[in-house]
């Protein structure tokens, strides 16, 4: 059983965002709506021999996920080639092209061109990177021996610095002072355990 989490880093054995969220983008991915940065905390539990078909019929395309797994395995932060993926992936150029315009539409991945040499002449190349909220995604999928040292953390620092945004603005309308939390905060690292 791998843990799950949004936001969150437990174990580190997969690191994501919850179920439901996932559920949410796939719905919205025909609108033209991107994700929205007001996540939330969540632990979700999936069997990780089952890890693929389950979030295959929550994104509603296999190919989805293996355009995810593709992209960690380059590196959560490498740039891919859509004519990577389409030598690569063992699916029509139609269905590559489909999945990498509707995530993103999502807000998944970032589109860019580059210039590349081939035959002696300059072309311009679809080029894709994973944003942040699709990073996320991408863990979903991630087994902790695959992530290197570098990469997990900067996964802490990201997840932290989200946290403390979240946590601060709840204080905020919760009418917390800050004090509180940086001497809760000064507290937990002070102590052994």
């Amino acid at each position: 059983m791998n843990t799950l989490i949004l936001r969150g880093f437990g174990t580190l054995k997969s690191i994501l965002p919850s179920a439901a969220t996932l559920k949410g983008c796939r719905d919205r991915s025909s609108s033209g709506e991107t994700l929205s940065e007001d996540l939330h905390p969540y632990v979700v539990f999936l069997p990780s021999e089952k890890k693929t078909k389950i979030l295959g019929a929550i994104f509603g395309s296999r190919a989805a996920v293996d355009i995810f797994r593709f992209s960690l395995s380059q590196g959560i932060s490498a740039s891919i080639f859509q004519r990577d993926l389409i030598a690569k992936l063992h699916y029509s150029n139609k269905t590559i092209i489909e999945n990498l315009k509707s995530l993103t539409r999502l807000g998944l991945l970032k589109e860019d061109m580059k210039k590349a040499e081939k035959s002696n002449r300059t072309v311009w190349v679809k080029v894709y990177q994973l944003s942040d909220a699709g990073k996320w995604f991408a863990l979903l999928l991630a087994e902790e021996r695959d992530l290197s040292q570098a990469e997990k953390a900067e996964i802490l620092q990201n997840l932290f610095r989200m946290y403390i945004k979240w946590v601060k603005s709840t204080s905020q309308k919760l009418r917390l002072k800050k004090e509180k939390l940086e001497d809760i905060f000064m507290e937990e690292m002070e102590s052994t355990g």
